[in-house]
């Protein structure tokens, strides 16, 4: 693993298309602590959290992992208090109702619906 960039004194934020056993995140996390970083967050697309990913998380570094629901994650963030959701039932409905209609997607990119 190879860190480019300086990120002593800053906050970092790992962005992932998903978080499975959490072993690479983790370890990237330490790796950011280790050359200065402040603080470490993870903001992943789709939490899956298979094997030993809620036990890697709870002794992980991070302040937070963020996740949509996409996954159901009740449960999983009662197991780690680490993992927040974000729901993205409104833009990915809005997202649906676009393509159906022949409607920009792209649109979405600059106009998130709230």
């Amino acid at each position: 693993m190879v860190l480019v960039g300086d990120v002593k004194d800053k906050i970092a934020i790992l962005v992932d298309d998903m978080a499975d056993t959490c072993g690479t995140i983790c370890h990237a996390a330490e790796k950011l602590l280790e050359a200065g970083a402040m603080k470490v967050y993870a903001i992943c697309t789709h939490g899956i959290f298979s094997g030993p990913a809620i036990s890697r998380i709870n002794n992980s570094t991070f302040e937070a992992v963020v996740v949509t629901n996409t996954i159901p994650q009740d449960q999983r963030m009662k197991e780690a208090p680490k993992i927040q959701s974000v729901d993205i039932s409104i833009i990915l409905a809005e997202a649906v109702r676009r393509t159906h209609n022949g409607e920009s997607v792209s649109y979405l990119f600059g106009h998130v619906p709230m």
